[in-house]
């Protein structure tokens, strides 16, 4: 993270800026931990109440939809109020308090639990939507490029130890209330300490410095930010990303179905199952941001863009759950890469001066590509078989959600296949084949995190120069 010249723990040479990046490292962690506490356990909340198919696709899908067209209502208020940092904690503390309502009204409401849990979950992601463009602003102009791979790395790495852990205690905490058939009150206990941590992190974000006379607000017509768009380069990848969305989406929100409803998992081993994957990311982020500081990030998308089709496809193979936790694994490797290398590359692609305004409209697109994708899925899971007959021999399986697994991968397939190759990388990095950048993720992912910071350290040879 550092310079040879500056002290480890120096984010930045400007004090400001390193106490601020400090605050955002913080911030990120307790935002993790809200979403370990939280968020990971919507589908299992949506199972409880005894969603169907649908009812947990459009949990999963709706809610992100439409809270994603507040980041266009964010570069608007950026215009009016001229200031980005009270945006982002305002939307953190709407966060931090639609989780009150989200696991109160479903007791004094039965009838209308589901509709009700829909409802406050848009609230829930208006939040960060509200200050996802304001944030992105604001961290660029925080965080210089040449160390944007390690320090989003750094701060993801740590993220994910505290999402690992609190999706741990969640986990913990619903096995114990279930043993003791109060699984709802379970449910309650983990979405309030979900809010105290969403609380913590809103107080680090006001706590960040945030530099005078830089405002994300909308500042061209729409004629303008076409022709910005599209000269940005943002436009291919926006697709690309979107038709990604939509692809995965097809069956990520059915994995927890599949798991509580059709493996009949407890909660414990449903989280164990999620946690392994939040595990992988944790041991590998830090190296996969040394090499996308290296190598860029087209080449980590390449490589990782053709691992994620097959991740869905091996859920069909076998329901032995050692088995599944490898898939687990196996699929945290390859996400940690794309999803690290995905977010640079929106920075690497827009300009400063319009990057609000683009990140909004990149937000909204992938929002929509993941909502049609859960319809999909949905629609695909309430009409496949479970059986069909062929030559007078019948063949039939656990689930139809078979059916939507081998879909979406498919589909991530197709998505890789036809725009990878058009994408480019925006920076000056050194070549490398994809086997050599295999070879430099994994060669010490069994063992930990610490020896990532170990072997990345003393290899200074790989560092970029400062610019």
């Amino acid at each position: 993270m550092a310079t040879p010249q500056e002290p480890a723990n120096v984010l930045d040479p400007d004090p400001i800026v390193d106490r601020s990046l400090k605050h955002s490292i913080r911030d990120g962690v307790y935002y993790s931990a809200m979403i370990g506490t939280a968020e990971n356990y919507f589908s299992a909340f949506a199972v409880f109440l005894k969603a169907t198919t649908t009812q947990v696709g459009v949990l999963a899908s709706l809610p992100p939809l439409l809270a994603s067209f507040s980041q266009v209502i964010s570069a608007w208020l950026g215009r009016r109020l001229r200031k980005r940092k009270e945006i982002i904690v305002g939307g953190a503390l709407l966060q931090a308090f639609s989780l009150i309502p989200l696991m109160a009204l479903p007791m004094w409401y039965p009838d209308l639990a589901l509709p009700l849990v829909i409802v406050f979950a848009v609230i829930y992601f208006i939040g960060p939507n509200l200050g996802s463009p304001q944030w992105g602003s604001l961290m660029g102009d925080l965080v210089h490029e040449s160390r944007r791979g390690r320090f989003f790395a750094l701060r993801t790495r740590l993220s994910s130890l505290a999402n690992f852990t609190a999706l741990g205690l969640a986990g913990l905490i619903l096995h114990l209330f279930a043993g003791w058939e109060m699984t709802y009150w379970g449910f309650v206990a983990i979405f309030t300490l979900a809010s105290i941590f969403r609380l913590l992190s809103a107080w680090h974000l006001s706590k960040m410095f945030d530099p005078p006379g830089h405002v994300a607000a909308i500042n061209t017509g729409l004629g303008g930010l076409w022709q910005v768009y599209r000269e940005s380069g943002l436009l291919r990848f926006t697709a690309f990303f979107a038709c990604m969305q939509l692809s995965v989406a097809i069956a990520s929100p059915y994995f927890a179905l599949y798991m509580l409803r059709d493996l009949e998992f407890s909660y414990l081993g449903f989280m164990f199952n999620t946690a392994a994957s939040v595990c992988v990311q944790f041991l590998t982020l830090n190296r996969w941001g040394r090499l996308s500081d290296l190598f860029g990030n087209r080449l980590i998308l390449a490589t990782t863009g053709f691992i994620i089709p097959v991740m869905p496809v091996l859920w069909m193979f076998s329901t032995d759950y050692v088995y599944l936790l490898v898939v687990q694994a196996i699929s945290g490797l390859a996400w940690a890469g794309f999803t690290l290398s995905a977010g640079n590359m929106v920075y690497d692609l827009t300009p400063r001066d319009h990057r609000v305004t683009l990140m909004a409209v990149h937000g909204v697109v992938a929002a929509t590509g993941t909502f049609i994708g859960a319809l999909i899925g949905a629609w695909l899971g309430n009409n496949l078989p479970n059986e069909i007959t062929f030559d007078g021999e019948v063949f039939s399986w656990l689930t139809p959600l078979y059916g939507v697994f081998l879909i979406s991968g498919i589909a991530r397939l197709i998505t890789v296949s036809a725009f990878l190759r058009k994408l480019e990388e925006v920076r000056r990095v050194r070549p490398m084949s994809r086997a050599g950048l295999i070879f430099r993720v994994t060669r010490v992912a069994p063992l930990s995190g610490l020896i990532f910071e170990v072997v990345g350290r003393s290899d200074k040879g790989e560092d970029p120069p400062e610019k």
